[in-house]
Formats: structure tokens, sequence, C-alpha cells
């Protein structure tokens, strides 16, 4: 076939202003490069950029002052207790949003951590670092806002510290919260006891959370408001507990979802984890926002739902104690743990396929925790 040719002068650019410079510098790839001489946003998504972070940098600068096992809390011995410690930094935007606020995760958050080694919370700091000309309206509302979680969880807010800094260099408030929890006797809950015929457990809808904050951020709406599940979980882990169960592993899946809490937990174990497509437990509203958005929702953060790996003998039992809590009343089995793929995460697809769900390498939805 022959070229075809322009016969006449080159017609000028279509008619109006110049369109604005694209800037380069501000876009943010969902899936960085992993040998990326300086921080990106990946490295704080809680997948593969995350762990390589702290298994490459941070161990090895801190040396032997690490302790080995670095999981959301910590479980250390003092005058013969145990004690479950953890800290963690949320940073999300918009601090607010249907369903709560960053005042509410701060707290919720920390108490979730602590409630995942089977700890009763007990005490938190608050630090806040806060943006030079914010609104105090805005600060007053999220301090109120970690008032009321801490009340409502049962925890007391013993010592903090407060910094600004300057206009441009924040983002309004970010918050650090640490707690202290203490652990009951013969409670033994860690990624490590997963074991080949487990049963995986989950408390209800997920993606919620994540799907909640797109929907207020950069004004994209998705037709319908959905809440974010923002709550404390030591009550629901309580009455888990109260049924006499061994419960071998909990998790609230956060930052990276259930897929990476349960790719965590099967390197830890060393087994493999097989959920069912059909039984995980996606609200239409959230399969709805993930598809326009073209979001796995395995992937999308929770803050208020729990993982939960027990025997066979046990699920039953802690499924009942469970469905009879406010918090767990859709809890449902979406898998099992097994010998094959060890360390692996995958899903049976409802056409009878397999997939492998892998560790996210960033964060499919940057600061929302």
């Amino acid at each position: 076939m022959a070229e075809a040719t322009w016969i006449g002068p080159i017609p000028d650019p279509m008619p109006g202003p110049a369109p604005a410079a694209i800037d380069m510098d501000s876009w943010v790839c969902p899936a960085p490069l992993r040998d990326s001489p300086a921080i990106v946003m990946g490295h704080g998504g809680g997948g593969a950029m995350s762990a390589e972070l702290i298994e490459h940098l941070f161990l090895p600068a801190f040396g032997s002052a690490a302790q080995a096992e670095m999981g959301d809390s910590a479980v250390v011995e003092v005058g013969g207790a145990r004690l479950a410690f953890s800290t963690d930094s949320f940073v999300v935007k918009p601090m607010f949003f249907p369903g709560g606020s960053i005042g509410d995760l701060a707290v919720n958050g920390t108490v979730n951590d602590l409630a995942m080694a089977g700890a009763v919370p007990m005490v938190l700091s608050t630090a806040f670092i806060l943006e030079e000309g914010t609104a105090l309206s805005e600060i007053g509302k999220i301090a109120e806002a970690v008032g009321a979680a801490a009340r409502t969880a049962g925890v007391k807010l013993v010592t903090g510290d407060t910094k600004v800094v300057d206009s441009g260099s924040g983002d309004g408030v970010y918050i650090n919260t640490a707690g202290i929890g203490i652990i009951p006797d013969g409670v033994d809950i860690r990624p490590e006891r997963a074991e080949p015929g487990d049963l995986v457990i989950v408390s209800g809808d997920i993606g919620v959370h994540g799907i909640a904050v797109m929907s207020c951020r950069e004004g994209l709406e998705f037709g319908t408001t959905i809440a974010s599940d923002c709550a404390a979980l030591h009550g629901l882990v309580a009455a888990m507990l109260a049924t006499g169960a061994d419960l071998h592993v909990l998790r609230d899946p956060t930052r990276g979802g259930v897929a990476a809490s349960l790719n965590e937990i099967a390197k830890s174990a060393k087994v493999g984890v097989t959920l069912v497509e059909r039984d995980l437990p996606i609200p239409q509203t959230v399969r709805d926002a993930c598809g326009l958005l073209g979001l796995d929702p395995l992937y999308v953060a929770n803050e208020g739902k729990l993982l939960a790996i027990v025997s066979p003998e046990d699920a039953e039992q802690v499924l009942a104690a469970m469905r009879q809590h406010e918090l767990g009343r859709e809890a449902r089995v979406i898998g099992a743990c097994g010998t094959e793929h060890p360390g692996m995460l995958v899903t049976r697809t409802t056409l009878g396929g397999t997939r492998v769900v892998d560790l996210p390498i960033g964060e499919q939805l940057p600061r929302i925790c």
C-alpha cells in the first residue's frame, strides 16, 4: 500500500491557550523502580519495598540493638509480666474522611496492633506534628477524636509531644502513637504458629477503609458514601480468647491489605495459604470502586477488620464468638493453610483456576493510614 502524503500547509495547533507545562517530578509511580537511590512513596506501602528497606537498611544499621522479630508489636518481659509494645505513625490524607479522622486512626491503629498479640491495651503516648498555618479548629476536632477513641477503647493517654514544622513542610497534622498492653498467661499469638490445615477467618467486609478515604480524596465520588471501618478490635479479640481456643495468628490487614498480611504470615510460618475467591466478603460498592480505579480489593487497607488463623477444631467456636460481637457479625472462613506453595498466597478463582497473590511492591493507595 502506498504511503499517504499530506498536500498543503501544515495545520496550526488547536486554538486556545497553550497547555500548562507537565511537572513529571510530581508524578508517583504505582510500581516504582526498586533500585531507586532515594526514598519513594512505595517504601511506605507495607509491601516488598517496605520490607527491603527494613531488611537492607535499618536492620544492618541497628545491628545487635534490633530485636530479631520485627512485627507490628513486640513482646517483652518486665518483672515477670509479658507486655506488648507498639508504635505507629499516621499521615492519612485527607485528615477527615467518611467514618472517621486521623485522630480515630491514631488510637485504634495502635490499640489493634497490641490486640493482635492478644494483649489488653493499657496506655498510649501521643505525639503531634503540626504544620504551620493549620486551623486550630481542625486540630481541635482531631484532638477530640483522639480523646473519644481512647475513652471508647478504655486506654489512658499518659504522655506525648508536640512539634510544629514550617508551612509546606507537612500536611496539616501527623500523629505518632505508641502503646503498651498486658498479654494474659497462656496466650501465644504470632505469625510463625500458622500450621498446615489451619483455617483463615476474616471478621467482615474487606477494602472498606481504603475506598472510604479515596472517596473523598481529590473530589472522587463513587455514587455512594462508603464509611471507614475504623474501630478498636481488642474487645473482639477478648471474646475470641474467652472461648479457650488456641489462636495461632491474628493480624489487622492495614497497609497492603489482606494480601500483604497473609503473604507475611505465609513467609514467616513457611506454609502456603490458599483463599477461595467466592468466599471473600467484598461489598459491591468496594468492587465497583476498585474496578473504576483498577485496584485489587485484596491489597486495599482495612482499619477495623482482623484475620485469624486457627486450627479446624477451634474454628467453629471462634466463629460463633466472633458473630456474637458487633465487630464480628459477618465473620467467615475464607481460606486455609497447607503444605503446597510454602511461603506463598494464592487464590482459587470462581472458574477453578489458581492465581498467585504476591506481596505488593509499593502502595496502590498512598497516605491512607
